[in-house]
């Protein structure tokens, strides 16, 4: 095969993922352009697990001017980017299908919905469940000269970082079905090691939570129960020595 024969698959290679990439950049944009008027309303909604338990005659302040008009923009450019995830995942699934065996397209497809669901889910969990008893606990510290306000960049900085720690934890099933399906280990000895990994969980709620057993728990108990699952699940993905000799 001749130089410029093997240089035609490359390119078109490289054409084919700039036109998926480009389509997964327009579709953030037009959820940005949809969402970009409600950027304060969507801040307010995000900051309201911190404003509604902030001692009485706090706020929350902007030390820096410009504050006030990029950080909602920024969490508006974030949000346009989680809504828009199942279509960036299409283009990931639609760039490499062609290069996939059918069961393999089979296994992809459910996979990149699930992690999307829960991903949102892991998200959900963090606002609704988490938030509220981290904020309660560090604003019921208080500490003698010192008035609790919090900067609104610093704010988003610390809920976008747990929002994206608690919707990858929430990947848990995905994660143990993708090992299995690989022949990385199997359902027996995940089954094998379950003590270990709940142990893990509880230490990973500790890492990602304050220091008070109901956040950690309430991160653990679902990690758990998400392993649970992703072991019900891998029993149907274990890989057949057809397929891996395929």
């Amino acid at each position: 095969m001749s130089s410029t024969e093997q240089t035609q698959p490359l390119i078109s290679h490289l054409l084919e993922l700039r036109n998926r990439l480009l389509k997964a950049i327009v579709a953030i944009i037009v959820v940005f352009l949809g969402l970009i008027y409600f950027a304060n309303d969507i801040y307010e909604f995000v900051s309201a697990p911190l404003v509604e338990r902030l001692p009485e005659g706090a706020t929350m302040i902007a030390t820096n001017v410009a504050s006030p008009f990029f950080t909602p923009l920024k969490l508006t450019l974030v949000t346009s980017i989680f809504i828009a995830v199942p279509v960036i995942l299409y283009q990931v699934w639609a760039f490499v299908a062609p290069g996939l065996y059918k069961h393999e397209r089979r296994l992809i497809l459910p996979l990149l919905f699930s992690s999307s669901l829960l991903f949102y889910c892991g998200v959900a969990f963090a606002y609704f469940v988490v938030f509220p008893l981290v904020f309660s606990f560090f604003t019921a510290i208080s500490l003698g000269g010192v008035e609790f306000a919090t900067d609104i960049t610093s704010y988003l900085d610390f809920v976008l970082a747990l929002f994206l720690a608690f919707g990858i934890a929430f990947e848990v099933p995905v994660a143990i079905i993708l090992l299995c399906w690989t022949g990385a280990t199997d359902p027996q000895s995940l089954a094998a090691k379950r003590p270990y990994i709940i142990v893990g969980a509880f230490v990973v709620g500790m890492m990602l939570t304050p220091p008070d057993m109901i956040s950690q728990t309430l991160l653990a108990i679902p990690m758990c129960l998400l392993f649970e699952v992703g072991l019900f699940f891998s029993r149907f993905y274990v890989r057949k020595e057809g397929e891996a000799e395929e």
